[in-house]
């Protein structure tokens, strides 16, 4: 694949002014989940996958194989993460809730599935002007970075000063044993890969978000594309009018999410790379000093793989994916929060920085960054 990415000139740049992160509190290690989702043992899970645990917003019960809601007045939904998320980038932005003119929610896990509901929740909590344009976009892993570039092209316009993206994943309020181990039958070349459990073995809840304003000078994003097509990388037909969620249609199994592991691995790692390397080339920054690579993060041995392909050092990859499981939409951000916290890298250093991912449906976008 043939990938160009666009420029941006000095004048009128998206600068990122804030990033922010929720991640839960409940540990579940591959040997709970095992238990929990019977399929692989938790040996076979962390050496097939490098994930030893992976966050869960609902705790979760090992013996009747599903997750339940948290004490009330506690998190609880993929807005209550959203909002924590969103709250910090506006904190380190020192941005006031009335200046955002865009808000995109990036999720395939939302708390109601129609109606933007995720979007317009989060503008009623946080305070956003009425005419401040609030939508949720209908996607996964690579579905931040593709509402990214769609949030880069409106401030380089000039139409919007300042946009926040925010991506979220709560997979463990759909975990369910009866679903879950069902057979879902072949959707790929790889019969293994399509088992729904899988999915339960890798996904962890979180949520993050990320700021930007239109500004002028050295930093900010300089090189930026995006795109789609159409590869079943995950399959979740159910609650649409192909497979509604009750009568005579309703199958258990629609409701889940189908990996095909196989599909994904190859897409990843030719997406990815083409990318990274446009948008590389486009800002004309040898990857060598690129800062940080934040990456979509499938699991632990892919983006392993990817990286050695790319011959990236270990200290330019960004990664939590072993401790806290792939995140979908919310990891990229996440990961540059996490950094923001450490002080691994500063906003308003200049640093260089890549964003990349591809995900189901597909979406896949990347970015060149300075801080």
């Amino acid at each position: 694949m043939m990938l160009r990415a666009r420029t941006s000139s000095a004048s009128c740049v998206a600068r990122i002014v804030g990033a922010g992160a929720y991640l839960p509190t409940h540990v579940v290690t591959s040997r709970q989940i095992a238990q929990a989702i019977p399929g692989w043992s938790a040996e076979k899970i962390e050496e097939k996958t490098g994930i030893v645990e992976r966050r869960y917003l609902w705790p979760i019960d090992v013996e009747r194989g599903r997750c339940v809601p948290p004490p009330t007045g506690t998190a609880a939904m993929a807005t209550d993460m959203a909002e924590s998320a969103f709250r910090d980038a506006l904190s380190m932005g020192d941005v006031p809730p009335g200046d955002v003119d865009v808000l995109f929610v990036v999720t395939c896990t939302p708390d109601q599935p129609r109606f933007s509901y995720d979007a317009m929740e989060l503008q009623r909590r946080i305070g956003l002007r009425p005419d401040c344009h609030c939508s949720v976009f209908d996607s996964g892993c690579g579905g931040s970075l593709y509402a990214l570039d769609l949030v880069v092209r409106m401030l380089e316009s000039g139409a919007i000063r300042t946009a926040a993206v925010i991506g979220t994943n709560l997979c463990s309020a759909l975990i369910e044993r009866e679903a879950y181990v069902l057979d879902a039958g072949t959707v790929g070349p790889d019969g293994e890969s399509t088992r729904p459990y899988l999915s339960t073995y890798v996904f962890g809840d979180g949520a993050s978000a990320l700021l930007l304003r239109r500004d002028s000078g050295a930093c900010g994003v300089r090189a930026s594309l995006s795109g789609s097509d159409h590869y079943e990388l995950v399959r979740s037909p159910g609650g649409g009018t192909q497979s509604p969620s009750y009568g005579s249609r309703y199958r258990a199994v629609d409701h889940t999410f189908v990996v095909n592991g196989r599909l994904v691995m190859a897409s990843y790692m030719e997406t990815m790379h083409d990318c990274t390397r446009a948008v590389a080339d486009a800002a004309r920054v040898p990857l060598g000093e690129v800062e940080r690579f934040y990456f979509h993060q499938p699991n632990a041995r892919v983006l392993e793989a990817f990286s050695r392909r790319m011959e990236l050092r270990e200290d330019q990859l960004a990664t939590n994916v072993a401790r806290v499981g792939n995140t979908s939409s919310a990891g990229m951000f996440g990961l540059l929060a996490e950094d923001l916290r450490q002080g691994r890298v500063a906003l308003g250093s200049g640093t260089p920085v890549v964003f990349a991912a591809i995900g189901a449906g597909i979406h896949y976008g990347s970015q060149l960054a300075h801080l």
